[in-house]
């Protein structure tokens, strides 16, 4: 991590933060611009782990609506990307803010009418402690590669009564799935930013990783080929 200025969307005065440079490369930002793929994550054993540019740049569709019918009060959208559910949200009558390390993402959120800050959900948040919902789909609990840490930053972030909704990889009941890996992302025609550390979870380890930072999974479901979790705060963590 690297110290560079950050903008908020409708103020000019940058911020001082932490600049996660990974997503800030080239194919990343040229694939939002256009609202088309290919993209992946290539990691570092050679595997490719395709990115949805396409679902992420249109509409909400099913399996986002379901999430978005859960939405209460004000709504922080961690990793907003190009911001359709902030857009979505905001036309709905939430407060919604959009965060995103990738200048382009929050360019996109911003011209679509949606509201957007540049910057790393590990600096302050506006309204840090104040948020009714919290989302981390499309991948995003593997944000920084260490679920326990995002979690326990999530908690800080919302109001004490929040809700946290998580799309996972596996649905709840399948096998377990708790990896971490550095990975790049790459276009698939030799373009590629630098490496990163990225996690992925299926439910049951979300469920896990939740009982030990202070969180309960109230609900799970899955559509439209997609899974989802609802997590609420518990009384207090367990540890060990």
């Amino acid at each position: 991590m690297t110290s560079a200025p950050q903008r908020t969307a409708g103020n000019s005065a940058p911020v001082r933060g932490r600049q996660t440079l990974p997503w800030h490369a080239d194919p990343y930002s040229d694939a939002l611009r256009t609202g088309r793929g290919p993209l992946f994550l290539r990691r570092a054993d050679g595997g490719l782990l395709p990115l949805d540019v396409e679902r992420w740049c249109a509409e909400p569709d099913a399996a986002d609506r379901s999430v978005l019918a859960r939405c209460r009060g004000t709504v922080l959208d961690i990793g907003c990307g190009p911001g359709r559910l902030v857009r979505a949200l905001t036309r709905a009558g939430h407060r919604t803010l959009g965060i995103d390390v990738s200048p382009a993402a929050v360019t996109r959120t911003v011209r679509a009418g949606g509201r957007a800050r540049e910057q790393s959900v590990f600096d302050p948040v506006p309204d840090e402690g104040g948020w009714d919902t919290g989302l981390l789909l499309d991948g995003n609990i593997g944000i920084g590669g260490d679920p326990s840490a995002l979690l326990d930053r999530a908690a800080r972030i919302l109001s004490p009564s929040g809700s946290l909704m998580v799309e996972t990889a596996l649905a709840a009941g399948n096998i377990e799935l708790d990896e971490r890996f550095q990975a790049r992302v790459d276009d698939g025609r030799g373009a590629s930013g630098a490496a990163f550390t990225w996690a992925r979870l299926s439910c049951h380890a979300l469920t896990r990783y939740g009982t030990t930072t202070g969180w309960t999974v109230a609900e799970h479901w899955t559509e439209a080929g997609r899974h989802f979790a609802v997590l609420r705060r518990s009384a207090a963590p367990t540890t060990g």
